[in-house]
This record gives structure tokens, C-alpha cells and sequence, in this order.
């Protein structure tokens, strides 16, 4: 089905879409209440206008959708789905890390505390997500140190002759000999807990008391160790933050930005108590809305085995709040409140939240200009160029034995690799594998254009060889008038660097970034030249196969390429599929698929003439699936 026919039979009923480009590759993935509804308004004239759906719309070529029962199972799909694919339009957590619990097993005889990455129905008690990481380490190290808790994994009995080191270096106190009573071990499981819980007033009562009874019955080495006790949780409570008098569980979000790039802040506050924070980034954010940043980290973030704290306070109201809270409530097994605070002591959380968020973000931005501005100089400096190298161009010329030569052109410009400006290539005037004749053609071509049509020229001509590569680029841009733009040759072999003015190569060392800067875009000339070379031989091949088929001849071989996108999509079309496109009629149709399938015939009734709906209906596709050309 063509996206015109897609678009006529969406259902009105709750689901998630998918929009894909020419090429197969997803771009957006949302949820609608209703699918006819919501993927049509993207194609009205009538739609309020901007930049990014303007820009989306340009490059849908596919759609898929699913159908779901109600919203809050398409809201659960749909981050499902985005985590899955990426798509370049939905704002994507880039961080893709999974925040460790500790585990109290409880179900246990004798409890352990082990390090979890997911929560489970198993009987034992789960404490956290830490984030970062490094608080569930100082937590554990604190607990072990502070109680006697067993490490090992062996079944206890009290049978054991004599106990392991860590009996020896009082971070055990046997049980596995019976040394320990069960009635004992549970004492100071309990107190694992307290401390787990951040009831650490209550512990460190208890544990004074003790303290002051064992002193009084002259027993003072426990009492000493007891003291020491005492004194680290001390020190844990004098480094966590009261931030709240109320012993309250919340999450504490703020988000700020600044141009295209955002910062989400998150603080982790358990019994009043900020128990850590960690910043979140987030690029190509322009024209989305901070509620839709926010409402894009809850979904990401919560969906990654994080259990959301009862109370979650955000700088900006999310879109479609009381269903994100449904299905956070659904993640934590209890309700979650999603609160926007005006006033008071919770506003002042959520902007102490955004105050960090700034600071974060600006840092970050600085960190990645001066990384930026550090690669330019080094380049600068290595490379003996006139100014900072702001734009590389890289080069490179694919062939196989002499067939469908190609070139390619790749743009490295700002710190980034800038997809949007790249060229390829169908070398036209060169017979044969001649990669420097290649490579010539391309030069000229491309640089006579741009002086015809005034378009950016580089500031670095990367080309992708070594001295009798460079020879010929120093050789067109000097025909052509352009030979103060600087031209080099990176070598793959000993990564050697080869310039105009000198007759040694250059080394650089491993480790420069500016090399690493280089080898990246010499790499990724490299990749797209080879990726259009396949797609031609591709082509070429499924060509020379549908000429073979008796009824195909120039005009149907490129009514199907056309239509359907591809030399893969050719082959892998049922009859239904086959048959939409022009100029094929149905009995053509099943003759292609027969071609393409002989073992397993295609769909016909009983007269023989082939049967055009066995397409199956687009929400039964897997998602995923995939379909296009992959360069």
C-alpha cells in the first residue's frame, strides 16, 4: 500500500505510528487516541506551521502503526519503540545506563547484600536506584564495613569447623560455624535495614545505647567498635543534604536549555534527604517545549527498571500528566503524584533542580566548545594551516574490478559530522579501475559547481590515500584557481599524513585528537563510498534479473524501482504489492514473485488467476521490520 492509501484506512481507534523515510529509516515514532485522527493532522495545509514538522513531513515515505487497547498501553509502546529505533525526531535520553539497586535477601536464611540491576518478584527487598553509580558503591562499602553481614553464597548450617577471613577481619561473625545465632544475625540484619531506610537517628541511638552498656560492663572493645559505628554513620548523615524537615520520598526534576541543547537535573531525596543527583543532556531539542523534554525523560527514564518515588516534582507541566502518571503508578506498584509547584518549600526543591540544571548544562557546552576549539588549534598547529580548519571535507573513490565506480564526499564541520552536506558520486568520463583518474573527476566536478553556484567552500581537503592521491588534488584546485585551500592525504596503512609543501609524511601521535579527527572522517568517506557503491551494484543486479523475466522490459523495471524504493523491495514484494505498481498487471505481478520465489509459488485461486490481497493489513506488521535501501 501506497502512504496516500495508508493514510485513507487508519483506524480511529487508540495506537502508536511509525514514520520511516525513503530509505527505511525510522523518524518518529508517536501514540494518538486516535490514529486517523493524529497521523492525518500531520498532512492538513490547515496545521499550525513549524520548522520541525515541516521538516518531518518532507521526509515521510512510510508508515506503520499498531493498535492498541487504550492510551496507556500505546504510551507504554511508544517508549518501548523509541529506545528500540532512535528515530531522528523524537527527543532521544542519550544516556543509556542502568541504575544499579542493592539487595537485601531476605528470602534468605541468612540475608546478603548484593548489587541489583533490576527489580524482581523474588522475596527480597530492593533498595534505590543510585544514581550515580558510585553512591550504591560508597553504600555498600559503608554497610559491609559498619555491619557483619555474610558475603559468601554457601548454604549455612553451623557446621562448619572454622570460619573464612572476613570472621577474622570482624566483617563476619560466622554463622556458618554457629558461632552466631540466627537471633542474633536478625539483630543486625535489622539494622542493615534502618541504615538501607535512612532511619539513621533511630540507629544511631540504638547503637549509643549499646555503646554506653557495653562501657558499663566493661566489655570495651565492643564498645570501642560500637564508637566507630557511631561515628561513620555521622559522617554519612553530615554528607546528605536535609533538604526537608518531612520525611518524605520525592524525585526532583527541573529542566532549563539553551539554544538546541537541554539539561534535565534529577535529585533523588529519600526521607528528606538528597541522596544523589545527576544531569541528563539532551541536543537537537530546538522548537520541542520543555513540558515535552520533560514528558520525554519521564518516559525514557522511568522505563529503564527505575522505580519513580511517590512524589515527583517538575519545573514545567508535561502533556497528557494525568496518564504519564497512570503509568508511573503501574511501574511503582503504588500511586505517583506528578506535582508542578508554585510556592513554597517545593517550588524552592524544583529550583535549586533548575539552578543545578544551568550550571551543568553551561558546563557541558563549555567542555564540548573547548574540546572543539582544542581539536582546531591542534590541526592548526600539526598541519601548518592558514587558520582554524572549521570545515573538512574528506574524499574517497570506491570500485570493484573496474565496475560502478563511485566517489564520495563527507563534511566534517563545527566538532560534528554534518550528514546534510554530504555528496556521492557516479564517476562518468573513467573506464576501468583508475582511482586517480577517479578521484579527479570528482574534485572537478565538485569544486567547479561550487564556484558556479557560490556554495561553501572548505577550510581542509581531506583525501582519502596518500602522496599520488594528494598530487591530484593539489593538481585540480590549482587549475581551478582554488590551490590557497589546504589539501592533505591520510594514509591507512602507518596513518601517515601527507601536505603539499612537504616531501616527508607526517606522523602524529596515537593518541592526538586531531588524529582521531582526521581518521574519523577518512573513515566515514570511506563508508559512504563503499554503501553507494553496493547500492548501484545492488541495482545493477536486480536489473540485469528483472530483465530476464519475460513481459519486463526498461519502462516496468523502472516503474517498480521507483515505486517501490528499492532492489530489495522488488524482490521481497508480495503479488499485492506488485501488482499496485503502474504498468504491472496482475498476471506480470505473480510471474515477478514466481520469478523470485519458485519454491513457494505465488497466492492463486482456483481459476488461476493470482490472488491480489494477501497483504497482510500494516498494523499486523512487526515493527521493525525494516524495508528500503540501507546504505
Amino acid at each position: 500500500m501506497r502512504l496516500e492509501e495508508k493514510l485513507a484506512t487508519l483506524p480511529d481507534r487508540p495506537g502508536v505510528y511509525l514514520y520511516r523515510d525513503a530509505k527505511g529509516q525510522a523518524l518518529y515514532v508517536g501514540k494518538a487516541a486516535s490514529l486517523r485522527g493524529r497521523v492525518r493532522s500531520y498532512f492538513q495545509e490547515a496545521r499550525p506551521r513549524d520548522a520541525k514538522t515541516d521538516a518531518l513531513v518532507r521526509q515521510i515515505d512510510d508508515l506503520e502503526y499498531i493498535v492498541t487497547d487504550n492510551e496507556l498501553e500505546a504510551l507504554m509502546l511508544e517508549a518501548n519503540l523509541v529506545r528500540k529505533h532512535r528515530p531522528r525526531y523524537n527527543i532521544i535520553l542519550r544516556d543509556d545506563k542502568h541504575y544499579p539497586f542493592l539487595k537485601l535477601t531476605t528470602n534468605e536464611d541468612f540475608p546478603r547484600l548484593l548489587v541489583a540491576r533490576r527489580v524482581q518478584d523474588d522475596g527480597a527487598v530492593y533498595y534505590g536506584p543510585f544514581y550515580p553509580a558510585t553512591a550504591m558503591r560508597e553504600t555498600l562499602r559503608l554497610a559491609r564495613q559498619l555491619f557483619p553481614l555474610r558475603t559468601c553464597a554457601i548454604k549455612i548450617d553451623g557446621r562448619l569447623e572454622r570460619p573464612c577471613i572476613q570472621y577474622y577481619i570482624h566483617r563476619c561473625h560466622a554463622p556458618c560455624t554457629g558461632w552466631e545465632t540466627r537471633e542474633g544475625y536478625a539483630r543486625t540484619v535489622r539494622d542493615v535495614q534502618a541504615f538501607l531506610e535512612g532511619k539513621d537517628e533511630d540507629l544511631v541511638a540504638k547503637l549509643t545505647r549499646e555503646m554506653e552498656t557495653a562501657a558499663a560492663e566493661e566489655k570495651f572493645e565492643r564498645a570501642a567498635a560500637l564508637r566507630d559505628q557511631i561515628q561513620s554513620l555521622n559522617k554519612v548523615r553530615e554528607r546528605q543534604k536535609i533538604i526537608s524537615t518531612d520525611l518524605v520520598d520525592q524525585d526532583v526534576i527541573g529542566v532549563v536549555r539553551q539554544g538546541g541543547d537541554a539539561c534535565v537535573e534529577l535529585f533523588f531525596v529519600r526521607k528528606g534527604r538528597l541522596m544523589g543527583q545527576e544531569a541528563f543532556f539532551f541536543d537537537r531539542v530546538a522548537g520541542w517545549k520543555d513540558g515535552e523534554i520533560l514528558s520525554a525523560f519521564l518516559r525514557q527514564f522511568y522505563g529503564k527498571h527505575v522505580t519513580p518515588a511517590p512524589e515527583i516534582l517538575i519545573s514545567e507541566e508535561v502533556p497528557e500528566a494525568e496518564l504519564v502518571a497512570e503509568w508511573l503508578s503501574g511501574l511503582s506498584k503504588r500511586r505517583v503524584q506528578l506535582l508542578v509547584p508554585q510556592r513554597g518549600a517545593k517550588r524552592e526543591f524544583v529550583a535549586m533542580a533548575e539552578a543545578n540544571a544551568a550550571i551543568a548544562l553551561q558546563n557541558h557546552l563549555l567542555s564540548r566548545e573547548n574540546r572543539q576549539q582544542l581539536i582546531l588549534e591542534e590541526l592548526q598547529r600539526a598541519l601548518i594551516l592558514p587558520g582554524l580548519p572549521n570545515r573538512i571535507e574528506g574524499y574517497d573513490v570506491s570500485s570493484i574490478q573496474g565496475s560502478e565506480q563511485v566517489g564520495a564526499m563527507v563534511v566534517w564541520e563545527n566538532g560534528a559530522m554534518k550528514k546534510d552536506d554530504y555528496k556521492r558520486f557516479r564517476i562518468k568520463t573513467v573506464a576501468g579501475a583508475d582511482d586517480f583518474a577517479s578521484l579527479e573527476e570528482m574534485l572537478r566536478r565538485r569544486f567547479s559547481k561550487s564556484l558556479e553556484q557560490g556554495t561553501p567552500l572548505p577550510d581542509l581537503v581531506l583525501i582519502d590515500g596518500g602522496r599520488g592521491q594528494l598530487n591530484v588534488g593539489l593538481s585540480v584546485l590549482q587549475e581551478l584557481g582554488l590551490d590557497y585551500i589546504p589539501v592533505v592525504a591520510l594514509a591507512k596503512q602507518r596513518e601517515e599524513v601527507y601536505r603539499g609543501d612537504s616531501l616527508e609524511p607526517l606522523v602524529l601521535d596515537p593518541t592526538s585528537p586531531a588524529l582521531h579527527t582526521l581518521q574519523k572522517i577518512r573513515d566515514e568517506a570511506h563508508r559512504f563510498a563503499i554503501s553507494y557503491h553496493k547500492k548501484l551494484r545492488t541495482q545493477r543486479t536486480i536489473q540485469s534479473v528483472l530483465d530476464a523475466i519475460p513481459g519486463v522490459g526498461p519502462t516496468i523495471r523502472t516503474s517498480l524501482l521507483k515505486t517501490l524504493g528499492s532492489a530489495r523491495r522488488v524482490r521481497e514484494s508480495t503479488v499485492a504489492e506488485l501488482a499496485a505498481v503502474p504498468k504491472v498487471t496482475p498476471k506480470l505481478a505473480q510471474r515477478i514473485f514466481d520469478y523470485f520465489h519458485p519454491s513457494g509459488a505465488g497466492v492463486a485461486d482456483s481459476s488461476g488467476e493470482p490472488e491480489l490481497n494477501p497483504q497482510r493489513s500494516v498494523n499486523e506488521r512487526r515493527l521493525g521490520s525494516g524495508g528500503g535501501d540501507n546504505r
